[in-house]
């Protein structure tokens, strides 16, 4: 019973007193209270500022500090996604790298006449039509009357040409005949300026097997780039007939290739290669390939203690109409790395030391969100057909071959075959040809999405070489150096080695450092949010308090707010629907409650002197009045019975 009237005073308070806070039955009241009670300075001194300027300029700078802090902190976030790339030099013992050598002629031009003694004659024949070129009748070995027969007719179908006064006549080198050119005309060698005149551009047609009408033709400026370009088109096509046993008796033994070997100062001999067959270069050697799982190192510098090989090269044994050049190829690869000869490779020149110094570099890079880079390859889309650790070459490689299965219906010969595919031929395929150009010509334009898949590797490693070349044998020392090496050689050679026959390759290392370049994050979380801190408290004089602050006002009483309005509308709505349908007057105590009167108000405490004086006062109770003071209190009476004498003279004064 005694808690009875406080109750009754709460309930009264809460129904009267507007509600203020995160309570607050409106957001601008909300807001209001904000700015009064936040410890952004900002925001208090628009409301208390007196004054439409004074207030206007609080906004203006409020406002801009605002965006400051919105712009610099976009600044640390793409920051915080940067990388400092550091460099680290250390001295230590090496492993030494694969050496991979190829021989520029890939197969023995002795042993493969008979497969190619037909595209030879037409070579030949172009030769003599074109530039009058004639080596008499040679004598050329015909058997294995399958590849001649296959062979003439799709010679006679993509024939070399020659094409007048850029118009769309071309002479036939094979009957000599005139043809119309159809389609569009592709120009090969656009950088090589022609010193002739227009009719010695020349070129070869492709068409499509099933539309006859839809031709390419390509030209050349120069006629040894448009014979080379046609003569390797149809020698891919015979080579991708013969079985891969007999390409590799076809090509060149480690013994036909290695006359001596040193490594570290220490004989080796070939039984520290590997062979792996390249499509492209024949029979390829591997030193120091890690197949048996040792890898080689080094722990001094210098060309004494690297590799060191005599090549035997050959040349009189050369395909002449296939390269052009004499020599070695070499790359320089880690052992989980495919062998890219053609791509990246070194040529040996022959009657010449060739010394190759090397630098040794390991790089690591961020992958996401710092960079677009893969760690395996595992992330790409794309199967990797090398059964080596992913690059991008291996990825753009796959990926065109890929793309060359599924619209040509078979593989092109310079890439590894993918399962359950062949490599195409006149035979099977013979609109591969016209496709696989066409493809290959997409691919250049990066229109068949390769570029786009695939990604660079986050971690690689890489030896920067530098190259000097010296003449070898010398004129004082070619002598007796030609001599021994043909004795070393033994039985295997019927004649005596020409120093145009021989190349001498040193692969070492220039020093044992190995530099080391990674990637760091440049900047942390712990340094981004300390930065965060800072442009906040230089801005807005503000704290993660109230961070938070402003996350529970604008976003959480906020969204309260507008959601009880729209609950109190609801039900409003739905009451007066209720009345409506029953037809009851509406009920003082269904009147509509003031914005103040909160019911979410549960605040038990009894109101203080101060809240009471705020309660407003009944409309129909006069005005309250101060009662007159009670004057019996101001009555005196003196404690003592009897007045001294000196008070009572006072008193009469």
């Amino acid at each position: 019973a005694a808690t009875a009237p406080g109750k009754k005073i709460t309930a009264r308070l809460k129904r009267t007193l507007p509600v203020r806070g995160p309570q607050a039955p409106t957001l601008s009241e909300l807001m209001r209270w904000y700015c009064l009670n936040t410890n952004t300075h900002g925001c208090r001194r628009i409301v208390v500022s007196r004054g439409r300027l004074r207030r206007l300029l609080w906004i203006l700078l409020t406002l801009s500090a605002v965006g400051l802090i919105l712009w610099q902190c976009a600044e640390l976030l793409m920051n915080y996604y940067s990388a400092s790339v550091s460099v680290t030099v250390q001295f230590q013992k090496l492993p030494f790298p694969a050496v991979t050598i190829c021989n520029i002629n890939p197969y023995k031009y002795s042993a493969m006449k008979e497969y190619l003694s037909e595209l030879d004659k037409e070579t030949k024949k172009a030769l003599e039509t074109f530039y009058g070129f004639s080596e008499g009748k040679s004598k050329v070995r015909r058997s294995v009357d399958e590849w001649n027969s296959t062979g003439s007719d799709f010679f006679q179908q993509i024939p070399l040409l020659k094409v007048e006064d850029f118009s769309r006549t071309a002479t036939d080198l094979h009957s000599g005949q005139k043809r119309k050119i159809e389609g569009s005309v592709f120009h090969k060698d656009s950088s090589i300026v022609n010193s002739g005149d227009s009719n010695d551009i020349i070129g070869f047609q492709l068409c499509d097997a099933n539309n006859s009408s839809d031709c390419a033709l390509y030209t050349f400026s120069s006629g040894v780039n448009a014979i080379q370009e046609w003569y390797k088109l149809h020698y891919m096509n015979i080579m991708a007939q013969i079985p891969l046993e007999t390409k590799e008796k076809l090509s060149y033994s480690a013994d036909d290739l290695l006359l001596t070997c040193f490594f570290d100062g220490l004989s080796c001999d070939k039984r520290h290669f590997t062979r792996f067959h390249h499509p492209l270069h024949g029979n390829c050697y591997t030193f120091n390939s890690g197949e048996n799982g040792t890898i080689l190192s080094t722990s001094t510098g210098g060309s004494e203690y690297g590799l060191q090989v005599v090549l035997y090269i050959d040349e009189a044994d050369y395909n002449p109409f296939l390269v052009t050049s004499t020599g070695a190829k070499i790359i320089v690869h880690d052992q989980n790395e495919y062998p890219f000869i053609e791509d990246i490779g070194t040529e040996i020149e022959t009657a010449a030391a060739t010394s190759i110094g090397m630098h040794f570099t390991r790089s690591r890079k961020l992958s996401k969100p710092y960079s677009d880079c893969t760690e395996t390859g595992a992330d790409i889309p794309v199967e990797n057909l090398y059964n080596k650790s992913y690059s991008l070459q291996i990825c753009l490689h796959s990926c065109f071959q890929k793309a060359m299965v599924h619209s040509c219906g078979c593989a092109q010969y310079a890439q590894p075959l993918p399962a359950g595919a062949e490599y195409c031929n006149y035979k099977k395929n013979p609109n591969w040809m016209y496709c696989y150009y066409r493809l290959h010509e997409k691919f250049v334009k990066e229109q068949l999405g390769c570029q786009q898949i695939c990604k660079d590797a986050c971690s690689f490693k890489e030896w920067a070489l530098t190259t000097s070349i010296a003449q070898w044998p010398s004129t004082v020392s070619e002598d007796w150096m030609l001599r021994v090496l043909s004795w070393d050689k033994g039985q295997k050679l019927n004649k005596k080695l020409n120093k145009t026959d021989l190349a001498n390759l040193m692969v070492f290392y220039k020093d044992l450092n190995e530099r080391f370049i990674s990637e760091n994050p440049a900047n942390t979380l712990v340094i981004l949010l300390s930065n965060f801190g800072g442009q906040l408290g230089l801005w807005m004089s503000c704290s993660v308090v109230c961070v938070i602050e402003i996350v529970e006002v604008f976003f959480i009483d906020s969204l309260s707010i507008v959601m009880r309005r729209q609950w109190q509308k609801a039900k409003k709505w739905w009451n007066d629907r209720k009345r409506g349908s029953s037809g009851k007057a509406p009920q003082a105590s269904d009147v509509e409650r003031q914005g103040h009167d909160n019911p979410v108000c549960i605040d038990e405490d009894l109101p203080t002197f101060t809240t009471a004086l705020r309660l407003p006062l009944p409309q129909d109770s006069p005005l309250p009045r101060t009662p007159p003071p009670n004057y019996s209190t101001l009555h005196l009476e003196t404690a003592f019975t009897e007045q001294l004498p000196d008070t009572l003279e006072l008193g009469q004064h």
